[in-house]
């Protein structure tokens, strides 16, 4: 089966793999073959032939964002061997990320939001957030500001 891409993020992962198959690096070759089979299974989840972009930059949050939670979890049991495995993989797989907003650029955009939406509903808040600026925020940090903003604008 031939398989067209619409993204030119899953293009230069498969490209990367090759480069990796080339030069023996067994870090980045099984990194990408990681990313790959992502790939492959949203796009079997999507039912759709080919990822877009931003499609791809959603299953690579999701990777970073295991590998983030596995790190802290290996760490905090003295696996330090495997919790540098994971950034090793981190690292690899944040190359096609877009760096995320600072806590201060996401307060400004927290504020903005409280102030279209008001202050009293958290999930209109983050949802107001979310449509104007999903790729750019770590929902993490986002929730706990919104929670700051809120308590502060109904104290």
């Amino acid at each position: 089966m031939t398989r067209t891409t619409l993204s030119a993020i899953v293009d230069e992962v498969n490209d990367e793999m090759k480069v990796a198959m080339r030069a023996k690096d067994k870090v980045t070759l099984g990194t990408m073959r990681l990313i790959r089979g992502a790939f492959v299974n949203a796009a079997i989840d999507l039912k759709t032939e080919a990822l877009t972009d931003d499609e791809a930059q959603t299953v690579l949050r999701k990777l970073a964002k295991m590998r983030n939670e596995s790190i802290d979890l290996y760490a905090a049991n003295g696996r330090e061997d495997r919790a540098e495995s994971e950034r090793a993989e981190l690292t690899i797989i944040e190359r096609w990320l877009p760096s995320l907003a600072d806590e201060d650029q996401t307060r400004v955009w927290v504020k903005e939001a409280i102030s279209n939406v008001g202050a009293s509903n958290m999930g209109k808040v983050m949802g107001a957030l979310m449509k104007k600026h999903k790729a750019e925020l770590d929902g993490k940090l986002t929730q706990r500001i919104v929670k700051e903003e809120i308590a502060a604008a109904n104290a």
